[in-house]
């Protein structure tokens, strides 16, 4: 199993589990997975940490900078049917057509979406997934987002993208406790 982690969920480990760690034995355990590269850690997840939330994630996550730790995505690019997908199935219609795009308009949206963190993160699963040949080497892609609020934003959040394009996802308490099987009792005071 792979997991690909977000931004939000980094933050989350940081600002709500990290602080009652006891004897660092969850962030041993996550360092541990991220240095096996079975936590993902993609190099646009890891320079959106640098901007946000005063870096708390590069500052408690030190190991993240560590050359090697992190996933180069520049090679992962999209491909024609992607750019479909992203296009009818990623795309809220609503707001591209309350906010009056024009095509170079939307094209530019459309494009510095697909070099995000968002956009990298997706591209990142769907090629694991379409590689895996292995029913047990499945990919699953971490994030905090709710599919629900999406704040007027061009493209649709996360967990929905996952929902259209079958990637499997869960949030960080999920990962934990169904596919790690840890007890958080087990490492936090």
């Amino acid at each position: 199993m792979k997991v690909v982690i977000d931004t939000s969920s980094l933050i989350a480990l940081v600002r709500y589990y990290l602080p009652f760690d006891k004897d660092d034995s969850l962030k041993d355990f996550i360092q541990k997975k991220v240095e096996s590269k079975e936590i993902i850690v993609i190099d646009k997840v890891h320079e959106e940490s640098k901007y946000v939330a005063q870096k708390i994630v590069v500052k408690q996550l030190d190991f993240i900078n560590t050359k090697g730790n992190t996933i180069k995505t520049t090679d992962l690019l999209p491909y024609p049917k992607f750019f479909n997908i992203v296009d009818n199935q990623l795309c809220n219609q609503t707001i591209k057509k309350l906010k009056g795009f024009n095509e170079t308009e939307y094209e530019k949206q459309k494009n510095e979406y697909l070099d995000s963190a968002d956009g990298k993160l997706i591209l990142y699963c769907l090629r694991e997934k379409n590689q895996s040949t292995l029913l047990d080497d499945k990919t699953i892609l971490v994030t905090e987002e709710t599919s629900t609020e999406n704040d007027n934003k061009l493209f649709k959040k996360l967990p929905e993208c996952c929902r259209v394009l079958e990637i499997e996802n869960c949030n960080l308490p999920t990962l934990l406790e169904n596919h790690y099987n840890i007890k958080l009792s087990k490492y936090l005071k």
